[in-house]
């Protein structure tokens, strides 16, 4: 509430100097922490623009690049270790017996290949802009629209049930330390980066894979999602699927107790 001037109740000057003191540095003071936050933000953006999507591009060529680096590593090592495997056959001494119960834990592994019939199930995001498709649904929030590691791992653990003598995901072997993750929309599978749509293909009886798909419960699950919003979902029998042997390293990495 103000007051009329020559007011018995009007303060004298020197106390409203007072007053307003403080509002004045206060002002001062968050004028020149604006000033220090806009050069921080320059230095930082060495001049460009902060809204652009240019670092999160040099990354992900980053992070592409050191993909198809891996990819060149292994296919190098795995021909060096085969080169070694041979060698080591040569003249190892070992007996008929032996020779064929290693052979049997090779197939177990994955480290060889494998044929026969099988399908290759393909999972993508939905369009970006879907909508509920069905009356009474809600509708899509981002995470409604994307393949997460669930569902991969849903699919290639039905497989394995459904008597999958062998499992491809994208263009890799699977074998038992294999593990299927999944950052942000990108899936991360023994050290390579791979972007959807995602197939996986596994060796073994059509209709008993497929059985074992249509009644997984993860997968039901997911498939109201494909209904609800699009997700995409295809299974696609084929009379005859090769896939080749796990070809990167098979060491194992634990922890040791400190004595």
């Amino acid at each position: 509430m103000s007051n009329s001037a020559g007011s018995p109740t009007e303060p004298s000057k020197p106390f409203a100097a007072r007053r307003l003191r403080p509002v004045r540095l206060l002002t001062a003071a968050v004028f020149a922490l604006a000033g220090l936050l806009f050069v921080t933000s320059f230095n930082t953006a060495r001049g460009t623009n902060l809204r652009t999507d240019d670092s999160l591009l040099k990354l992900s060529d980053l992070i592409q690049e050191r993909s198809r680096r891996n990819h060149a590593l292994e296919t190098s090592a795995a021909a060096v270790r085969s080169d070694v495997d041979s060698l080591a056959r040569r003249d190892d001494g070992s007996s008929e017996a032996r020779d064929r119960r290693i052979k049997g834990l090779e197939k177990a592994s994955g480290t060889q290949e494998v044929s026969g019939a099988g399908i290759t199930v393909t999972l993508n995001d939905a369009p970006p802009d879907a909508t509920a498709r069905i009356p009474g649904v809600p509708q899509p929030q981002p995470n409604d629209l994307v393949i997460h590691q669930q569902d991969l791992q849903a699919v290639v653990n039905a497989l394995w049930q459904g008597g999958a003598r062998g499992i491809k995901v994208m263009d890799q072997r699977l074998i038992s330390t294999s593990a299927v993750r999944c950052v942000g929309n990108t899936l991360i599978l023994q050290g390579r980066v791979y972007s959807p749509p995602y197939r996986i293909t596994a060796v073994g009886d059509p209709s008993e894979l497929q059985e074992k798909l249509a009644t997984a419960p993860a997968i039901v699950n997911y498939m109201q999602y494909v209904n609800a919003y699009g997700l995409g979902w295809d299974v696609e029998r084929r009379t005859s699927v090769k896939l080749p042997g796990y070809s990167g390293a098979v060491d194992l990495h634990y922890a040791r107790p400190v004595d």
